[in-house]
């Protein structure tokens, strides 16, 4: 698994920067700096993380023909990320969002680009049916189409021929009617609001229950500076975090992700890749920019080295 291809399917845009003193309340008024623009996208940034390891790394969107969907590829193959299975639709709007960085954290305004069905081709389909990671959203899943199977069907099908399911519900978490869609998978991540609305408590006996009841192998909890822990269904893996400047949040949680897919098979055990994970996040805020989680392994480890005495306790 740790050599084969992952696929990543999600998003993908232009992420327009800006930086403010304070975030404005309705019927308020705030002054603003405009920045950097970078080719960002929460499964894209994950995708690009794992390129920058090493991994093979494939990613699918959707995507109209414009001059902006041809820089959006450019860039993730200038980073190792292969397009080769892109798909293009003339009406789907122009990929782009907003980034207001305000003190240490951000504000995300996001381009609505549409819910087209997403049909996968037979080339596509064949190479997703091959061992290996899938990483995605519970959004994407329900527009993918193929082969006469759509949504949580089509997932069970990719499961069946080896595809291992990671899905990346940061703030949503999910409801009742998405667990479908989450049955059979490896590793199911959130952020500490998402964790709540999904399952509004951290109770171990009622995590273990549900992951055995959906078949769920991992849950993970990113806890922001503070590190993050996993469910395995027996226990809690916890891993601290480091104390390190804040320059820019956005993609922490994607570098988070795409670390993990790239460690999980490479390291001794779960507590190994989430401590990587952890690391290769924590590194990512020191930098602006979504891809600023984009790293070698080397990197990742000299910054471990470097930041030992800062990690949390």
């Amino acid at each position: 698994m740790a050599d084969a291809t992952a696929f990543f399917i999600g998003d993908v845009a232009l992420d327009d920067y800006y930086t403010a003193e304070r975030w404005p309340g309705l019927a308020d008024k705030a002054y603003f700096r405009e920045n950097k623009s970078y080719v960002g996208g929460m499964i894209a940034n994950a995708a690009s993380a794992h390129a920058g390891l090493g991994g093979s790394t494939e990613f699918i969107s959707l995507l109209n023909h414009s001059d902006l969907s041809r820089r959006l590829c450019d860039e993730l193959n200038r980073l190792g990320v292969a397009t080769t299975h892109m798909l293009h639709d003339a009406g789907t709007a122009n990929s782009h969002n907003m980034i207001f960085l305000v003190g240490d954290e951000h504000v995300v305004l996001i381009g609505e680009t549409g819910n087209a069905l997403m049909h996968l081709p037979a080339p596509t389909l064949e190479a997703l049916r091959k061992p290996g990671y899938l990483y995605t959203t519970i959004s994407r899943s329900k527009r993918l189409r193929g082969d006469g199977l759509a949504g949580a069907e089509l997932l069970a099908d990719l499961r069946a021929h080896g595809r291992k399911l990671v899905f990346d519900l940061d703030v949503d978490g999910f409801v009742p009617d998405d667990v479908e869609y989450l049955r059979g998978a490896d590793i199911v991540i959130m952020n500490e609001i998402g964790f709540g609305l999904a399952f509004g408590t951290t109770e171990l006996d009622a995590i273990n229950d549900w992951m055995r009841r959906h078949e769920v192998r991992i849950v993970i909890r990113t806890l922001a500076a503070a590190g993050a822990e996993a469910y395995d269904g027996s226990g809690i893996v916890r891993v601290a975090g480091y104390d390190v400047p804040v320059v820019d949040v956005t993609g922490a949680g994607d570098t988070f992700g795409g670390a993990l897919v790239h460690a999980v098979d490479r390291h001794p055990d779960l507590a190994s890749a989430l401590e990587f994970a952890v690391a290769a996040a924590s590194r990512a805020v020191t930098i602006e920019g979504p891809q600023g989680g984009v790293a070698t392994v080397e990197m990742i480890e000299r910054f471990r080295a470097d930041r030992a005495a800062s990690r949390r306790s």
